[in-house]
C-alpha cells in the first residue's frame, strides 16, 4: 500500500499541530511548515515527538510558507525525498496559516492605520498561499488522486471583530479559494473544503484584541458548556480523510459544538430542557 503523507502549513501549534498529531495516529506520515524562533522551538520538537512516537515520520520546514523561493524549494525537497520512495504523494494538505496585522481601517491618525503592505501581506499569507502551495504539489506531480484539502477558516469571514478587518478579508478570499478548487481539482478527486472552528484559546486567537471576552462570551453560549479544542478540529479532519467522505467538497464546515447557532448569552443551553 502507498504510504500516506500530509502537508500541514502551519504545523507548530494550534489547528495544524493538533491536526499533524490526529492524523500520525492515523497513519499519515508528516511534512510539518512552520515559522518559529529560538524560543518557541521547544514547543514544535514536542509535536514532532509526539509524531514519531506513532511511529510515522516527521519532516518539518521552518520557513515563511508565504515566500515563493522558500516555498518552491520546500517542495522540490520534497519531491526528491519521494524520488527513491513508494510513497510519491501528499494526500492531505492543511492551510493553518495564522500570520497578520490586527489593525483598524480608519483612525484620526492615519499613522496608526493599516497600511497597503499589511493589507497585502495579511491576505497573501492567510488566503492566497494556499493556492500557489497547491499548484506546486499539482505541478510536481506529488499531490494524490482522491486527496484532501482543508483550509481553517473562522466566523470572522463573514462577522466583524474590532481590528480583524485584514484578517477578516483573508478569510473570505480563503473560503473563495477553496471553492475553486474544488471545482478545479474535481477530476483529480480531490475534496477541498474550509473547516470553521468555534472560538478556539490558541496562540493566534490570543492576539485578537479583547480576545479574553471572545473566550468568554463563547463558552457561556455554547451547548457544551466549554469552548471548541484543536483537537475537536483535528479529529473531525481525520474523520472527513475518510474514502467515504469524497463527495464532500466545497463547503464551510463548522466544527464548533452547535456554538455558532446560538445568538443569545444567558442560561446555559443545556439547562433550558431541563
Amino acid at each position: 500500500m502507498e504510504k500516506k503523507w500530509a502537508l500541514i502549513l502551519g504545523a507548530s501549534s494550534g489547528f495544524g499541530g493538533a491536526s499533524a498529531i490526529e492524523l500520525a495516529k492515523a497513519g499519515y506520515s508528516i511534512f510539518g511548515v512552520h515559522l518559529d524562533r529560538q524560543a518557541t522551538m521547544p514547543q514544535v520538537q514536542q509535536i514532532i515527538k509526539k509524531i514519531e512516537k506513532t511511529g510515522q515520520h516527521a519532516v518539518f520546514f521552518n520557513i515563511n510558507a508565504a515566500d515563493q523561493i522558500k516555498r518552491n524549494d520546500t517542495l522540490d525537497e520534497i519531491k526528491e525525498r519521494f524520488a527513491s520512495k513508494d510513497y510519491p504523494h501528499v494526500h492531505v494538505l492543511i492551510h493553518s496559516l495564522a500570520f497578520g496585522t490586527l489593525k483598524p481601517y480608519i483612525t484620526k491618525n492615519i499613522n496608526e492605520a493599516i497600511t497597503p503592505a499589511q493589507m497585502s501581506m495579511t491576505v497573501d499569507v492567510m488566503a492566497h498561499s494556499l493556492v500557489y502551495w497547491t499548484q506546486g504539489l499539482v505541478a510536481r506531480n506529488l499531490f494524490a488522486v482522491g486527496g484532501r484539502i482543508f483550509a481553517l477558516t473562522s466566523a470572522g469571514s463573514h462577522t466583524v471583530i474590532p481590528n480583524y478587518g485584514a484578517v477578516s478579508a483573508a478569510k473570505a478570499a480563503l473560503e473563495s479559494h477553496i471553492r475553486q478548487l474544488a471545482v478545479e481539482l474535481g477530476n483529480m478527486k480531490v475534496a477541498c473544503n474550509s473547516i470553521m472552528a468555534g472560538v478556539t484559546d490558541t496562540p493566534a486567537g490570543r492576539k485578537i484584541p479583547m480576545f479574553d471576552k471572545m473566550l468568554h462570551s463563547a463558552k457561556s453560549k455554547n451547548p457544551h458548556n466549554r469552548l471548541t479544542t484543536p483537537e475537536d478540529v483535528a479529529k473531525a479532519i481525520v474523520s472527513l480523510c475518510h474514502e467515504n467522505c469524497g463527495w464532500i467538497s466545497g463547503n464551510v464546515i463548522g466544527v464548533d459544538g452547535a456554538e455558532y447557532v446560538v445568538n443569545y448569552i444567558g442560561e446555559k443551553t443545556t439547562n433550558i430542557l431541563k
